[in-house]
């Protein structure tokens, strides 16, 4: 039996490591792929450990969390100590050493395996993770599916009811060829003609929540969110003077990078699951006293449908354009 080994970092995972690991299951009866992390990194060594093990569900993957010298030119004892390390997390020694990288010669040498080298003119798949963390919207196709919720950018469509936020953020959708996450409470309501009990409040935020992280990994750089577990927190107060502590705590945790509100200057349109005609200006001011009490960033949105629509898709542009990582989970 050969038994054959991978290191990285994968920070992030990209299609690049999907074929480096591909290619050693298909070379080696028994593989390990060794995920070496630092504390100081900017993605959790946790998480790129899950992420390879969905990848990679019939792999051994094991994580390597040892402090150790990155480059030989730190540490006379580089080699040994990487030596030392990998023998520890590793079933056996290996027979092949799969890389991309020069580095792979000389740690197959250390470790008394050959070196396999896999795609080092970055031919097969031209992308390294360097590039993925400097600008993740410009090489989203080499992102993996379970790793894009990580990139995303989240932006939600928030306000008071009849003020176009479904037919908005479809609309977005649509423009920016990604998914749309739809209101979770009206689907729950309108089975019932509208009737909403205080107790429907946690159903309602669980909910969305669940349908925003179903959705996010078919999205395409952009997720748009027809409301949040916030406008839940919102609702519960209005309707029943009371909010539920797990509501609270789910609105308060909703984050997104970039959140439009749609003013109410736009006629009211009768519907079954809406219940304050009248209050729209006061919900409208508790809905941008409440972003803004946490901080998150948001755009008002007013005049006709179509300069909404302009309005939007600037902000929006804006924040595509923007080189930072979202910090959604």
């Amino acid at each position: 039996m050969t038994r054959g080994m991978v290191l990285g970092k994968f920070l992030p995972p990209h299609t690049g490591h999907v074929y480096l690991v591909d290619f050693a299951r298909a070379y080696v009866d028994d593989l390990t792929v060794v995920v070496g992390t630092l504390a100081r990194e900017p993605i959790a060594g946790e998480l790129r450990v899950k992420w390879m093990r969905e990848l990679f569900p019939q792999v051994r993957v094991v994580h390597l969390t040892d402090e150790n010298p990155q480059y030989p030119h730190e540490h006379p004892d580089f080699w040994a100590i990487w030596k030392a390390s990998l023998l520890r997390v590793l079933p056996a020694p290996p027979d092949l050493v799969f890389a991309s990288d020069s580095y792979g010669h000389e740690l197959a040498a250390v470790l008394g395996a050959s070196y396999v080298p896999v795609d080092a003119a970055r031919a097969a798949v031209p992308i390294c993770a360097t590039k993925v963390r400097e600008d993740p919207m410009a090489h989203w196709e080499y992102l993996p599916r379970c790793v894009r919720p990580h990139f995303l950018r989240r932006v939600c469509v928030f306000g008071p009811e009849s003020t176009g936020k479904s037919t908005l953020a479809a609309r977005l959708a649509a423009h920016y060829r990604t998914q749309w996450v739809p209101e979770y409470a009206r689907g729950l309501l309108e089975g019932r003609e509208g009737r909403v009990a205080a107790a429907d409040m946690p159903l309602i935020a669980k909910g969305q929540h669940a349908s925003e992280t179903a959705l996010a990994p078919s999205a395409n750089r952009v997720l748009f969110c027809d409301t949040d577990p916030l406008a839940t927190v919102l609702w519960s107060e209005a309707l029943f003077g009371a909010v539920d502590t797990e509501v609270r705590a789910a609105g308060d945790a909703a984050s997104y990078d970039l959140t439009l509100l749609t003013d109410v200057d736009v006629p009211f349109v009768p519907d079954p699951v809406r219940y304050l005609p009248d209050e729209r200006a006061s919900f409208f001011a508790r809905c941008e006293e409440a972003l803004t009490a946490r901080g998150r960033p948001f755009v008002r949105l007013r005049g006709s449908w179509d300069e909404r629509f302009a309005a939007a898709c600037a902000a929006v542009d804006t924040l595509l354009a923007r080189p930072e990582v979202s910090g959604a989970p």
